[in-house]
C-alpha cells in the first residue's frame, strides 16, 4: 500500500490486530510478562530479543500509541513518557551529561525554562539561551566545544513565536549537534519538523494529542536522521560501549534506532517516568480524531483572533494567522494549513483589566490547562508566572497584561459572544 496519510495514520497507525484479536487496541494493564525459559528472560535484559518484561520499560499499549505518533512524525521511533516535561528532559538528557552544555531558544514554555537554566544545572549541564530572531552567527556564537544540542518550540508556549525551524537546523548541524523541537501546540497535523531538518521531536501529549484533557503524558520521537557515528566524541552514550548492557554499543547494534534504544533501555530503566497504559488508551482515543480537531481549533482561533483584533477595547493581539502578525509569514512557510488554537492579546487598561475580564467569562473556563477541545483562559502574571515582577515577566517574553485563550471546538460565534459579553 502506499504511504498513508495523517488521516489514516491517526486512525489505523500503531495497532494492526491479527485474526481474532481485538479490534480496539487492548490496555495491557499489567506490571509484568510471563516467559517459559530463563533464557528467554535473559535475552530480553540483554537488549538481545525484542519483547516486554517490565512495563517501567516498555508495555505494549504504550508502544501502539508511541508507534502512530512516529508514524505521524515521520520518524523511525518514538517513546511514551509521564508528562512532556519528562519529554524534554529525556530528550536532551540522553545526549548529555555533566559538564556538557546546549543551547536553547529563549521563547519556551516557562516550565521548560526551569527545567533546563535550574533543576539541569544542578546536574552539572549547563544552558545558554538565545533570542530564537537573532542572526545565525549570533546563536553560533553560544555554541561550545562541549554543546550537544539545540532546542526550539515549534509555536513556543504562551507568547506563541514560531521557530525558523530550517534556519535552526542549519545552525544545529554547522557544530555537529542534533535539532531538538517541540512541537507540541502545531502537532504533526499542522507542522512535522523533521521535513524541515529537526532531529527529534518532543511533546506534551497532555494538549492537542489527547485533546480532551484527561491524561498527562509526553512522547520523544527520533527522525533517524542524525549521524552519531560522524561525531563520535561528542557522543559517547551512544558511541561507546555501555558497561550496564555487558559493553554493548547503540549506534553498533541498533543503527538508526540507536537514540530511542538508549532513551528507552537506560533512562526509561533507571529514572522511570513511564506513561501508564490506561493514560496510553486515552491518548489512543484523541489521536483518532486529532486530524479532525485541529482544523476547528484553528479555523476558530482565526475568527477570534480577527474579533479581537477590530475591537478597541484590545490593546494587542499575537496569532500567526493575522496577516500583520510579525510571524505570519514564517507559519505560511512551516504551518500554511494553520498553526493551532491558542491566542494571546492584551486589554486597555493592564492587568486588573484582564482579571476583571476573565473573572466575568461564563463559556471559557479560568484553568491552567491549555489545548483542549474545551475553550479556557489564564493570566500568566497572575497564575504560572505569579512570582515574577513586571520587569521578571518582560524578561522571559510574557507581559503583565498577557492573556492566553485557548479557543476550544465549540461554535466560533458562541466563543466570540462570551469575549463580548465579558468585555463589558
Amino acid at each position: 500500500m502506499k504511504k498513508l496519510n495523517p488521516e489514516t495514520l491517526c486512525v489505523q497507525a500503531g495497532w494492526s490486530p491479527k485474526k481474532g484479536e481485538p479490534r480496539v487496541l487492548p490496555i495491557y494493564q499489567s506490571t509484568t510478562f510471563k516467559y517459559e525459559t530463563s533464557e528467554q528472560m535473559a535475552r530480553l535484559f540483554d537488549l538481545e530479543d525484542n519483547g516486554y518484561f517490565y512495563t517501567r520499560l516498555q508495555n505494549p499499549t504504550n508502544d501502539a500509541v508511541a508507534a502512530k505518533i512516529a508514524a505521524l512524525e515521520g520518524g523511525v521511533g518514538a517513546m511514551l513518557t509521564s508528562s512532556g516535561q519528562a519529554a524534554n528532559f529525556y530528550a536532551v538528557f540522553n545526549i548529555c551529561q555533566a559538564g556538557d552544555h546546549f543551547v536553547s531558544s529563549s521563547c519556551i514554555y516557562g516550565g521548560t525554562y526551569n527545567l533546563f537554566g535550574v533543576t539541569m544545572k544542578k546536574l552539572g549541564i549547563e544552558v545558554t539561551f538565545v533570542n530564537p530572531d537573532a542572526s545565525e552567527e549570533e546563536i553560533i556564537a553560544a555554541f561550545r566545544p562541549n554543546t550537544k544540542c539545540l532546542f526550539g518550540e515549534t509555536i513556543s508556549n504562551p507568547t506563541l513565536e514560531v521557530l525558523d525551524i530550517e534556519k535552526f537546523a542549519r545552525i544545529a548541524h554547522s557544530q555537529g549537534v542534533p535539532l531538538i523541537v517541540d512541537n507540541t501546540f502545531p502537532t504533526p497535523i499542522n507542522c512535522r519538523p523533521f521535513e524541515w531538518g529537526a532531529d527529534i521531536v518532543t511533546h506534551s501529549t497532555t494538549k492537542y494529542m489527547d485533546g480532551h484533557a484527561t491524561s498527562v503524558g509526553g512522547a520523544v520521537v527520533d527522525s533517524g536522521n542524525f549521524p552519531w557515528e560522524q561525531y563520535a566524541d561528542k557522543f559517547p552514550g551512544l558511541c561507546q560501549p555501555d558497561e550496564s548492557y555487558h559493553g554493548l554499543t547503540y549506534t553498533q547494534a541498533f543503527g538508526k534506532m540507536a537514540y530511542m534504544t538508549k532513551a528507552t533501555a537506560q533512562l526509561m530503566r533507571d529514572l522511570g517516568s513511564i506513561q501508564s497504559p490506561q493514560n496510553a488508551f486515552l491518548l489512543n482515543l484523541g489521536l483518532e480524531t486529532l486530524h479532525l480537531r485541529m482544523p476547528q481549533h484553528c479555523k476558530n482561533a482565526q475568527a477570534v483572533a480577527e474579533y479581537l483584533s477590530s475591537n478597541d477595547k484590545v490593546a494587542w493581539v499575537n496569532y500567526s494567522g493575522l496577516p500583520g502578525d510579525k510571524y505570519h509569514a514564517l507559519a505560511e512557510k512551516y504551518m500554511p494549513n494553520g498553526s493551532c488554537g491558542v491566542v494571546t492579546f492584551g486589554l486597555k487598561g493592564g492587568r486588573d483589566v484582564a482579571i476583571k475580564f476573565m473573572d466575568s467569562l461564563k463559556l471559557a473556563a479560568i484553568v491552567t490547562h491549555v489545548a483542549d477541545a474545551r475553550t479556557c483562559v489564564l493570566h500568566p502574571a497572575s497564575h504560572t508566572h505569579r512570582q515574577l515582577t513586571d520587569e521578571q515577566l518582560m524578561a522571559a517574553g510574557v507581559r503583565p497584561d498577557l492573556i492566553r485563550f485557548s479557543v476550544g471546538i465549540e461554535n466560533a460565534a458562541d466563543i466570540i459572544a462570551d469575549i463580548e459579553q465579558a468585555l463589558g
